[in-house]
């Protein structure tokens, strides 16, 4: 059964044809696709932007980790001022990299 999508053809030079798959390639695309989305004004974002993404978000889960790991200390009977003002600082931490996980989109 032959495809019911239209082709759409343009005429490049070798080097923007280079560009191009470069750009595609690094927003993690296939070539139509990054073409269709640039042509009909989507945002492409990088494959770059995509990871940090990502390590924000590990770290984000690290930062929790810790702060569980400071809890037990906590309930086994450590100075508790010192414990509570880390948790505090932890959890203004982990702020910090949901703000910047927001920015990054």
């Amino acid at each position: 059964m032959p495809s019911k999508k239209l082709i759409l053809r343009t005429y490049l030079t070798p080097e923007e044809l280079g560009e191009i798959r470069a750009s595609a390639a690094k927003a993690g695309l296939s070539l139509s696709t990054f073409s269709k989305r640039v042509c009909l004004g989507y945002t492409v974002p990088s494959l770059e932007h995509q990871e940090a993404r990502l390590e924000l978000r590990r770290l984000k889960g690290d930062l929790g980790r810790l702060g569980g790991l400071l809890k037990q200390v906590l309930a086994n009977g450590t100075h508790r001022l010192t414990i509570h003002k880390l948790l505090h600082e932890l959890d203004a931490r982990q702020r910090e990299v949901q703000a910047a996980v927001r920015r990054i989109r």
